[in-house]
């Protein structure tokens, strides 16, 4: 006697529009997916910037505000809302009894100079500084300065403006 084979093994497969029917559904989840991950890497790439443009901004005010507490004063000649001019004691040259240094943007960077030397710059390549303003404040004996700092980071759909602002008080001892 024959045994018919196909009632042992059931024919049980997909047909061609149940496996098209399930493609469509995987791609559909597969660029869902995609798109998440794309979203979070641009999201990610923002907040590296946002973070490097504010390390930057911040690392430059410590340093300018660092200066002004340890001036002697502030020199008014050449200090603008641009530029902060400061006397101070420190870095002197040889036979100087005070020396100046100044605070500006030299293109997209926060620079120092100290007298007889070149400009430094304070912030990195890979932001833009936009603005730098200073303000004077005296109050009765006491003089401070307000900087304000504007800062960009990265390009395209990354980019990041920052603007921080800092008070510091000359100490002149």
């Amino acid at each position: 006697m024959k045994k018919n084979i196909f009632k042992i093994f059931p024919s049980k497969g997909f047909s061609i529009v149940e496996l098209l029917i399930s493609i469509v559904i995987f791609s559909l989840i597969l660029l869902a997916v995609i798109s998440f991950l794309l979203s979070m890497n641009s999201s990610n790439l923002k907040t590296m910037s946002t973070r490097d443009a504010l390390d930057n901004a911040k690392g430059a005010l410590e340093e300018i505000s660092y200066e002004i507490r340890s001036a002697k004063g502030i020199y008014t000649p050449t200090t603008t809302s641009n530029q902060l001019s400061l006397e101070t004691l420190k870095y002197l040259p040889d036979g100087e009894a005070t020396t100046f240094i100044d605070f500006f943007l030299c293109g997209t960077s926060v620079c120092i100079k100290k007298e007889g030397s070149s400009p430094v710059i304070l912030t990195s390549a890979s932001v833009q500084a936009t603005n730098l303003t200073f303000s004077q404040i005296s109050t009765g004996t006491s003089k401070s300065v307000k900087i304000s700092l504007t800062i960009n980071s990265g390009g395209g759909s990354g980019s990041s403006s920052s603007v921080i602002t800092s008070t510091a008080s000359l100490r002149s001892y």
